[in-house]
């Protein structure tokens, strides 16, 4: 049987033929696949092919993004090369709306632009114990972002973990007696060791310092010598806002004097009474955390811990309250930037 030909068409006729628009679905101009084998955390995006400019394509994808980041808990942008710090920030106000002010300080970190900071100043010797920002505090941010200008030349990772599966995996027991405490903070500043006040509450000012302390349901006392010791009573684990997920969300382990490296516990507890340390934790009705529970707490965030090598221009993006962030040790010249957005405070839970 012939094979039914199709008409040809004279050059006058094709003028008329509309073209056919190629559309490529946003889906696919990347690739979402999970960076580590096994687990499910962090999703990878990178691009599909060739000038796909991050900022437009997220844009155009907020809401895409958004379910991501919930189910995920972290989204690692890989190979989009942005071009410099503004474009970093331009990101973030694209995605989640303005950046914040880093207040209520616990960590030494340097203003870089704008609202763009260093992620961390402490020496590269030391690692830093994973913890979700400022959930210590009354409020905080619920997403942090993470930008690799220079990777170490060795160590340096950013290791994270999941606080649902750090929930699941903590002893009942010992979850149930955080619920009904809570967590107590006990804060020092100005005995020569940790962050100043001045710094901590950015100002020089005592009358704004205990505003900023009522306001926020902080209990201070001012000591001799221009110092302060604040009591701060916070959840222990709280119920993330947009998924309705308990989790895991304190610091109660990352504050406690025994998570310090040997050395630098050693120094304090030479020279400080367990009152007058830096930073210390207790049950929240003021009774001491058991060594066995802590022990316990952080064999749990070891197990749960991803670690992946940065590369030059990645993005990490982190739903704060589902995922929890630290810092390993490293060697040679590491830059790695960090914004916050989405204020979220603990009255609203």
């Amino acid at each position: 049987m012939a094979v039914p030909q199709s008409p040809k068409l004279s050059l006058n006729q094709l003028q008329f033929v509309k073209r056919k628009a190629v559309n490529l679905s946003q889906a696919e101009l990347i690739k979402a696949t999970a960076l580590v084998s096994d687990s499910f955390l962090p999703l990878l995006i990178q691009p599909a092919g060739e000038g796909i400019n991050l900022i437009s394509w997220a844009a155009s994808n907020r809401e895409l993004i958004e379910s991501y980041l919930l189910k995920h808990g972290g989204i690692l942008f890989r190979n989009f090369h942005l071009l410099d710090l503004v474009e970093f920030e331009k990101f973030i106000q694209t995605v989640s709306g303005e950046l914040l002010q880093y207040v209520d300080r616990s960590s030494p970190r340097s203003a870089i632009q704008g609202k763009i900071y260093t992620s961390t100043d402490y020496p590269p010797d030391q690692s830093i114990f994973l913890h979700s920002e400022n959930s210590y505090a009354a409020s905080w941010p619920l997403k942090i972002f993470f930008h690799c200008v220079t990777p170490a030349q060795q160590g340096g990772e950013t290791p994270i973990a999941d606080t649902r599966r750090l929930l699941q995996q903590i002893n009942p027991k010992i979850r149930d007696r955080f619920i009904e405490t809570g967590v107590m903070y006990v804060r020092n500043f100005g005995d020569g060791f940790g962050l100043p006040w001045q710094t901590v509450f950015q100002t020089t000012n005592p009358d704004e310092v205990e505003e900023f302390c009522r306001s926020n349901h902080i209990e201070f006392e001012w000591k001799p010598g221009n110092r302060l010791r604040t009591r701060t009573h916070r959840q222990a684990i709280a119920t993330h806002p947009k998924t309705g997920e308990t989790v895991w969300f304190n610091h109660a382990a990352f504050f406690h004097v025994t998570t310090l490296e040997a050395k630098i516990r050693t120094a304090l507890l030479a020279e400080f009474s367990e009152e007058d340390l830096p930073h210390n934790t207790y049950y929240g009705n003021g009774s001491p955390i058991e060594p066995e529970v802590l022990d316990a707490i952080r064999t749990i965030y070891q197990q749960e811990t991803v670690l992946f090598p940065w590369q030059a221009g990645d993005i990490l993006m982190l739903d704060n309250m589902l995922t929890a962030h630290g810092r390993q040790p490293f060697i040679g010249e590491r830059k790695v930037v960090v914004g916050m957005s989405e204020v979220f405070s603990s009255q609203e839970i």
